[in-house]
């Protein structure tokens, strides 16, 4: 009996990066451990979580504490946050739960939030 061929693992930092390309200024770049992340204005703004106390498929963006807040308590299917980013102004996003529309908006935010601490706005 033949085995089944694995599907391919589609790629969870391909919509990520096809959402926040669309949006002006933000460019592909690879983080100190090798994996890919979203910049603007030289600074990061998006990449997929890799501390251990993340969920796989976890995006990690910046959010303002109080906009954390508010993700967490309306969407805690979709947002969460561990003690490990607590201390940072991050917020973590499962992106099996965000459509196109919802992600965009995400990175949208973060680039701002990216921009104006970096002093570009």
């Amino acid at each position: 009996m033949k085995r089944p061929v694995p599907r391919p693992v589609r790629d969870p930092f391909a919509a990520v990066k096809a959402a926040g390309l669309t949006l002006p200024g933000v460019e592909v770049a690879t983080r100190y451990d090798g994996s890919p992340m979203l910049k603007v204005g030289g600074a990061f703004m998006a990449a997929l979580a890799t501390h251990s106390s993340a969920e796989r498929g976890t995006l990690v963006v910046r959010s303002d504490v109080e906009d954390r807040r508010y993700l967490l308590e309306e969407a805690p299917e979709v947002y969460y946050v561990t003690g490990y980013y607590e201390k940072y102004p991050l917020v973590l996003a499962r992106l099996a739960r965000l459509d196109d529309a919802s992600l965009r908006d995400l990175l949208a935010v973060s680039r701002r939030i990216t921009l104006r601490k970096s002093g570009r706005v």
